[in-house]
């Protein structure tokens, strides 16, 4: 099948999506975020989420690590899943802006903490880093694939000088 083909989800930030389609494949672009990827071997079935921060005790928002992963299980439980079975594929958590706090290390490490808390299995990762990701997920295999993005120029940083006949965009 192409990648025409596939019935493509995008997956933004504070979601989740689950499938047992072949022909279906979820994708996302990561910086500081995170994204697990799930798959059931046997049940050919799997999720993506995107979470962007790594806990708030006072909240419990999909935005947030613990309550965006098991919102991910729970959903893949629903459809068939077992917990058991479930193996993880973890993306993201890069730092994206230098001179500010590494948001996207603590991301990951949430990520793996759940995971191992949870006793599901981690089959691969590509977590920090300095460049954003695209992130593609086919659920009924758990297929992962990524490819790194040039880095965008670091906001904190002086501006430089526009090459000529270039457009400046804010």
């Amino acid at each position: 099948m192409t990648l025409h083909a596939f019935r493509t989800l995008h997956v933004i930030q504070g979601e989740h999506h689950v499938s047992d389609r072949p022909d279906t494949v979820m994708t996302t672009v990561l910086g500081s975020c995170v994204a697990a990827c799930l798959f059931d071997p046997m049940r050919r079935i799997g999720g993506m989420n995107h979470f962007l921060l790594p806990e708030d005790s006072q909240r419990k928002d999909i935005s947030f690590a613990s309550a965006a992963m098991e919102r991910l299980v729970n959903s893949l439980i629903k459809q068939g899943a077992e917990r058991t079975r479930l193996e993880a594929k973890l993306f993201g958590g890069g730092h994206m802006l230098t001179g500010l706090p590494d948001i996207g290390h603590r991301n990951g490490q949430a990520a793996l903490a759940f995971l191992q808390g949870e006793g599901i299995r981690l089959r691969a990762q590509s977590l920090g880093g300095g460049q954003a990701r695209r992130v593609r997920f086919w659920p009924a295999t758990g297929k992962a694939q990524q490819m790194l993005l040039d880095r965008a120029p670091d906001i904190a940083a002086p501006p430089s000088s526009p090459p000529l006949g270039s457009i400046e965009l804010f």
